[in-house]
């Protein structure tokens, strides 16, 4: 494996607890958090052909198991931050947070992309999966994207590319992770797009349970309804395993409430959809992305 540039970092048997917002997870054999693109394609590109790659970004969709990864994780949120008007199109670097992609779309007159303050995210992770809230969705406004494979090589890609979905993107290959996307926005008034950015941070933070570690949304809401209703009318709110809890502010969100493990996260997302099928009927899909192995 080549050496990180400078202000590259690269890690041994890294604890992923600090890299996730869900504060839990066991250590990656490798971590790597890169500087630039070009230092990304140099360490893809020293890299064995067999070690298994993870891509992640501010880790808020993520539940990584106690007992940790096999292989290397690159951690895109440190670095490739990059944003900026390209053209007719916004920019934005995967390692950019959605909330600076909406407010850099609002004070430059760009209108669209204000649902994105919503997302606790990175622009990589909701391309990844096609976030989206308050009645916007990710790739609705994405023009084309750039990703990078395995072996370091770079590629630009149209939406038509993929398989889009509600909350689910499949790449046209296996071993490709998105580096940065091109959005294709309206012109509009910054201040009115402030105002609406605002208002969606204001019901965001009356809503959900923003003062505990959680994963975001735990469930996929079911055609014609929500995964919060279900779970409410189940009688599961406030149900705790360990130390992870079903929010009692907002049912679809596990919060860790103190002393937490990946395990006790996910035995209780397992434990919220049997009882969600046997009284529902409805058999719940998560939304959150697991990894690792067993402690």
């Amino acid at each position: 494996m080549i050496q990180a540039k400078q202000h590259a970092k690269l890690l041994r048997n890294e604890p992923l607890a600090r890299y996730t917002s869900w504060r839990v997870g066991g250590a990656a054999d490798c971590l790597f958090v890169p500087d630039s693109l070009e230092t990304l394609i140099a360490f893809l590109t020293g890299l064995d052909a067999e070690e298994p790659v993870y891509f992640i970004g501010l880790g808020s969709n993520l539940l990584v198991r106690d007992g940790g990864v096999r292989g290397t994780v690159v951690v895109m949120h440190q670095a490739l931050k990059s944003i900026k008007m390209d053209g007719d199109y916004l920019y934005a670097d995967a390692g950019v947070t959605c909330a600076k992609l909406a407010k850099f779309s609002a004070a430059n007159s760009q209108m669209g992309a204000e649902f994105m303050a919503g997302i606790p995210g990175t622009v990589g992770g909701a391309l990844a999966m096609n976030a989206g809230c308050y009645g916007g969705v990710t790739w609705d406004i994405v023009q084309q994207v750039l990703t990078i494979d395995r072996y370091g090589n770079t590629h630009m890609r149209k939406p038509s590319e993929f398989v889009i979905a509600y909350r689910s993107v499949k790449m046209p290959v296996a071993d490709e992770w998105f580096v940065g996307a091109w959005f294709n926005l309206v012109e509009g008034d910054p201040q009115e797009s402030t105002n609406k950015i605002k208002d969606l941070l204001a019901k965001r933070l009356a809503s959900q349970p923003l003062n505990l570690p959680s994963g975001g949304s735990t469930f996929r809401n079911p055609e014609g309804d929500y995964a919060a209703r279900l779970i409410e009318a189940s009688g599961l709110k406030g149900f705790q395993i360990g130390g992870a809890q079903v929010s009692d502010k907002h049912a679809n969100f596990i919060v860790n409430v103190g002393k937490c493990s990946a395990q006790d996260i996910e035995s209780l997302i397992e434990q919220v959809k049997q009882v969600v099928f046997e009284q529902q009927g409805v058999l719940l899909q998560q939304e959150v992305k697991v990894i690792g192995e067993y402690a």
